[in-house]
């Protein structure tokens, strides 16, 4: 009888194991064919464990209760002289082990699954390094049991509604533009030759402060939107910009360059008092950004150089200490820029170039050292009133989108683009509507006119199909650009003396190379200077001392690009021309004089400081024209004629083979690249078409040019 007992329970036991071991495989597949029910089989499964343990210490007890019975009936006759383990309880700890593995397999198998690759953004980890974003793998499609569950719609970003204004640049300069929410037309602010930028609304949404040079030197103003009044705040020679409201609207903040050193500083916004300095370092700091109320009424968050590289801090003016300023980032690679606060003051946006990408990023302001919110691809974002999106800019080419996207960092929709026509910085977001009178306008009318009108021969029909053409003026080996290209490059040259004070493209290093030039070392046969689509001004400039130009090095997609900055003529010095310097400049001569040999592998290195004076930015003045910077070669560290700061094309679209047989035959072009190699000889001059007339070139404005 005993032994029957043992016999049923063993079988009993083996069988609830096997169907035991079954279900859980059979759970398994289910799990992994249905991940959003994960939690609910676990509960299922863990249900299942404890009436399957349940009933069998039950059994257990039973079963030994009658072992105990027919033991002590059996105790008389023949006596225990060896003791051995029950083997239900050795398959009873089996079972009770092999469950907890189960379960802890399971648990595991759900946390792996469902934190995988989820939520992963492009974050700073060490100081420097930024990880960029990861893209889950998508699984194979496999048939389910259960069907997935609808996705959760995500939120508009541009559904809270208000109105938007922003810089535009077209023809050359920049003015103001606005438009609500959800409105396909955008209405024109301004209409001058020169620069408005900057905009900011107002608390309550009626007035735009910008920065303009309307008055002859950067100037800041306000606008009232439903009447287009426009109020002068500040009154100084040199250069104010970027303002800033506090939340009551009562001051502005902003940057201004006062005796060769960028700071902020505050002035009410009737103009009621003058203005008072809130900055001393003597590094540039600039980009300020007011706090919102009322927690962070008494703050501001501003961009300073005061460690060779751009960071963000946050100064309390209850007690304004620049030393005991809060540095919000730490990223010595990085150069942030555009603080915004979110609206309940918790949070600062800002954009920043990470690896060549330039890239929004949201930052905890009560916990700096928590790693920031990647948003998206773009530059100076703006928040939505209530705080759960931003708006921010995204370049392609010269034109800019204006891309709306959620504050969390989920995604960007490309239904919340806002394509503009060129251009457009410094994007502001209100709650307010625009007035119906300005929309019933249709905003300030358009009067600007083309920088320049291209007169091209197009009469001939057989190839080549355009002529050279000298240039009027030029000091250069051979003063000749394609007929496609010269009035751009004349109109230019007429602009870089208006905004620089003096004839920079005056004397230039390279203009057209004739076929038989062989290019530089380690230059490629493909250069736009034989199309006739390129110039070049003297390299050496650098050198100078002091250096009439600066470049900035800007990795960019993979490649560096270099942002040439001309120093503004001395009479000018005085903020009527040109701006300072917020950047800090590369230094080319140290890859040849610096004693450490990883700044010579390096191609140099960055300056610890920046050059104080006024500057133009004459690549943002060459594109306006169409000729376009181009990146250095990858050598460039090695091999200087790589580096090509000092060249700039237009090429239009065309291909380096279609722009050559605009002014070559086919014979000629194939000739020139798999023709015997020419040895290097002075160019001759080609032969030329009678040069257009043209204008005598400009002399330097006297004080008010643009």
């Amino acid at each position: 009888m005993l032994v029957r007992a043992f016999r049923l329970t063993d079988k009993l036991t083996n069988a609830l194991l096997q169907a035991l071991i079954w279900g859980s495989q059979w759970l398994l597949r289910q799990l992994y064919l249905v991940r959003l029910s994960f939690v609910a089989l676990i509960l299922t499964l863990f249900a299942v464990l404890t009436r399957t343990a349940r009933a069998g210490r039950d059994v257990y007890s039973a079963t030994l209760s009658r072992r105990e019975v027919m033991a002590r009936r059996a105790e008389d006759l023949t006596p225990r002289t060896l003791v051995r383990e029950d083997p239900l309880k050795s398959q009873n700890r089996v079972l009770s082990l092999f469950t907890v593995v189960l379960l802890i397999a399971l648990i595991g198998i759900v946390l792996w699954t469902t934190n995988a690759n989820s939520g992963r953004v492009a974050i700073p980890t060490r100081a420097g390094e930024v990880v960029l974003p990861i893209l889950p793998t998508l699984p194979t499609a496999t048939p389910t049991l259960t069907p997935p569950p609808t996705a959760t719609p995500v939120p508009d970003p541009l559904r809270v509604g208000g109105s938007i204004v922003y810089a535009l640049r077209i023809n050359g300069r920049d003015n103001l533009f606005t438009m609500g929410i959800g409105q396909s037309q955008p209405l024109r602010l301004t209409n001058t030759p020169v620069d408005d930028r900057d905009p900011m609304w107002s608390p309550d949404g009626k007035r735009v402060a910008f920065t303009s040079r309307r008055d002859g030197n950067w100037e800041l103003y306000t606008l009232e939107i439903e009447s287009g009044a426009i109020t002068r705040l500040t009154f100084t020679p040199g250069y104010e910009a970027n303002p800033t409201w506090s939340p009551d609207g009562a001051f502005i903040a902003y940057e201004a360059y006062i005796n060769d050193n960028l700071d902020i500083y505050i002035v009410p916004s009737d103009a009621s008092a003058p203005p008072s300095r809130l900055t001393y370092n003597p590094a540039p700091d600039f980009s300020p950004a007011w706090g919102p109320a009322p927690s962070r009424l008494r703050n501001i968050a501003y961009v300073s150089l005061r460690d060779a590289n751009a960071e963000i801090y946050v100064i309390s003016l209850d007690r304004p200490i620049e030393d005991e300023a809060l540095r919000l980032t730490n990223t010595p690679d990085i150069d942030e820029d555009h603080p915004a606060w979110s609206p309940d003051g918790e949070n600062i946006a800002y954009s920043a170039l990470a690896r060549g990408i330039e890239l929004v990023f949201s930052r905890s302001v009560n916990n700096p050292a928590a790693d920031p919110v990647t948003v998206g691809r773009g530059r100076e974002p703006t928040w939505s009133p209530d705080g759960r999106s931003l708006l921010f800019g995204l370049d392609a080419g010269n034109q800019t989108t204006l891309v709306g996207a959620l504050s969390s960092g989920i995604g960007v929709a490309s239904s919340l683009a806002i394509s503009l026509p060129g251009r457009a910085g410094q994007p502001s977001w209100t709650a307010a509507l625009l007035p119906q009178s300005l929309i019933d306008s249709g905003g300030v009318k358009s009067a600007g006119s083309p920088l320049y009108t291209e007169s091209v021969d197009t009469t001939r029909v057989n190839p080549p199909f355009y002529l050279f053409r000298r240039l009027n003026g030029i000091t250069a080996p051979l003063p000749v650009l394609s007929d496609r290209v010269d009035d751009s490059f004349m109109s230019l040259r007429e602009a870089a003396v208006q905004k620089i004070g003096y004839d920079f493209l005056g004397t230039l290093a390279d203009t057209l190379w004739t076929r038989d030039r062989l290019p530089e070392p380690g230059q490629s046969r493909q250069s736009w200077h034989y199309a006739g689509r390129a110039f070049a001004f003297d390299r050496n400039l650098i050198f100078n001392n002091p250096a009439p130009i600066e470049i900035i090095r800007e990795d960019i997609e993979g490649y560096t690009y270099w942002r040439v900055y001309v120093r503004v003529e001395g009479a000018f010095q005085d903020g009527r021309l040109g701006e300072p310097l917020k950047r800090i400049p590369w230094d080319m001569v140290s890859r040849t004089q610096s004693s450490d040999p990883q700044v010579f592998e390096a191609g140099g290195q960055r300056r610890t400081t920046v050059p104080k004076g006024y500057y133009v930015d004459f690549t943002l003045l060459a594109a306006d024209f169409g000729w376009e910077r181009i990146p250095a070669d990858p050598q460039w560290r090695s091999n200087f004629p790589s580096i090509l700061y000092w060249e700039f094309d237009k090429r239009e679209s065309l291909t380096w083979a279609e722009a050559m047989f605009e002014l070559y035959t086919q014979t000629e072009i194939d000739a020139f690249l798999f023709g015997p190699t020419p040895a290097p000889t002075r160019p001759p001059l080609p032969s030329l078409t009678a040069p257009a007339q043209r204008s005598p070139t400009p002399i330097p404005p006297d004080g008010g040019g643009s």
